[in-house]
């Protein structure tokens, strides 16, 4: 009996011995470890783009004194590059990214329609902009996004006969709807690539010099692809700190 009794006091002091040591030793720090840094869209931004763009008109003759029509309708289409400054701001909240966006642009839109004995139209454009709001899902550095708002182009038709012409000019409001696609390619710097359509409503000329007496009512529309870079002034990423 006395031997189990020394036996067993003998382990307890050597199991309290180890655990004495044990709570005596200095504890180790807690690790901290960035991980990979979260993709922030949030910010102001300015940038330029460049891209084509693809005119479907439609002309359709009326007399001026009633507003009947005469039967003559006709399609035709123009194209041209166009190329400009964009800037504008987002929020980000989560993957979801909201902002608001407006642009302006040059424009090399030209083209004509001649329609026999010497007569036809003219169209060109030398600028357009718009004011749109977007919205999209932020995978890390890849922004997807839809985007619509206001549209204003400037129209200038131009009417001709073999001996004179007569130029008429409009700036045309209007909407516009598209999607696109950015990439963060460092932390301030973006590139786009971007698709719209823009619809202008109607536009009606009643001429005075070539066809008086006819009223011309146009329905300008155009679908555009742009390509672009952008300057981020936000801080870009955000490291995530994890401590174990």
């Amino acid at each position: 009996m006395k031997k189990c009794l020394l036996a067993s006091t003998a382990v307890f002091a050597s199991c309290f011995g180890a655990l004495a040591a044990d709570l005596g030793s200095p504890r180790m720090p807690i690790a901290s470890v960035a991980t990979a840094p979260a993709f922030s869209w949030s910010g102001f931004y300015i940038g330029g783009q460049v891209g084509g763009v693809w005119y479907n008109d439609r002309t359709r003759e009326l007399v001026t004194a009633t507003g009947v029509a005469t039967g003559f309708d006709q399609g035709f289409n123009t194209s041209g590059v166009t190329g400009g400054i964009h800037a504008g701001f987002n929020y980000q909240v989560k993957n979801f990214v909201v902002g608001l966006e407006g642009d302006l642009e040059a424009s090399g839109v030209n083209g004509n329609y001649p329609v026999g004995n010497g007569n036809g139209w003219r169209f060109r454009s030398n600028f357009q902009g718009s004011v749109r709001l977007r919205a999209g899902v932020a995978v890390d550095r890849t922004l997807f996004y839809v985007t619509g708002g206001l549209a204003v182009a400037q129209l200038r038709y131009g009417y001709f006969s073999p001996t004179v012409i007569e130029y008429v000019s409009r700036t045309q409001a209007g909407w516009t709807v598209g999607a696109g696609v950015e990439y963060a390619v460092t932390p301030n710097w973006t590139a786009r690539l971007e698709y719209r359509y823009s619809d202008y409503g109607r536009v009606s000329n009643a001429s005075a010099v070539v066809f008086p007496g006819w009223t011309y009512r146009h329905n300008p529309r155009s679908h555009a692809v742009r390509v672009g870079v952008t300057y981020l002034f936000s801080t870009g990423p955000s490291a995530v700190v994890a401590r174990y």
